[in-house]
């Protein structure tokens, strides 16, 4: 393929995170628009008659149990087998907090927003190719549907639908967080489009990568 070193070396993680994401997306979808729930059209519904140990259909703990498995294996991926990156340190931050909604909402039955979740984080493109997470899905899907299906639903409609819900605060600070990071690898994208813009990439590289001098200082 003719793939420099450095790219070379970023290729199982690439392919690992396409795969798996893709997979995962793809059955987030259809859970969301190939089944009876009605999640993605009324997202408040995720809280209709919700009860302490209540049970959790199969189809969405599977969803639960590989999303968890991923992301268990993220933190250490990410701290010790990929590569360094200048936002390393978020995307470490990331998987815990998303491994903590994950675990907790279902231990605690506190919704099935999960699979709003789930089924709203379109596959990234391949870090090898940065160009790939221009996709217009990745924006609204993040930075669009996520805060008005998500976030409107666990901060406004679950008091509405269940007044002492617990954990409130707990769950909504971590989506809120979330939406942060959303937030912040979308400034890179527009820091990657203003560089072609202007001229000051001669080849695509992906911006989120220390230079080759800095590594060189450090």
């Amino acid at each position: 393929c003719n793939l420099q070193p450095k790219d070379a070396a970023k290729m199982p993680e690439s392919a690992w995170k396409l795969l798996f994401y893709t997979l995962s997306w793809s059955y987030g979808i259809y859970l969301l628009f190939f089944t009876d729930y009605p999640f993605f059209y009324d997202p408040p519904s995720v809280f209709y008659g919700w009860k302490k140990g209540m049970d959790v259909p199969t189809d969405i703990a599977i969803a639960y149990l590989l999303q968890c498995s991923f992301y268990g294996h993220s933190i250490y991926a990410t701290a010790y087998m990929d590569t360094w990156r200048k936002d390393s340190v978020v995307m470490l931050l990331h998987h815990v907090v998303t491994l903590t909604l994950i675990a907790f909402s279902y231990a605690f039955r506190a919704a099935w927003g999960r699979e709003v979740v789930l089924g709203l984080t379109p596959p990234p493109g391949s870090p090898l190719n940065p160009p790939c997470s221009l996709c217009p899905g990745r924006f609204w899907f993040r930075l669009y549907w996520f805060p008005l299906k998500v976030l409107y639903a666990t901060c406004y409609s679950s008091l509405q639908s269940v007044p002492n819900i617990p954990f409130y605060f707990f769950f909504n600070a971590l989506l809120l967080i979330l939406t942060l990071m959303n937030i912040y690898w979308f400034l890179y994208i527009v820091l990657f489009v203003a560089k072609v813009l202007m001229g000051q990439m001669q080849e695509v590289n992906d911006v989120r990568e220390y230079d080759v001098e800095d590594s060189k200082k450090t």
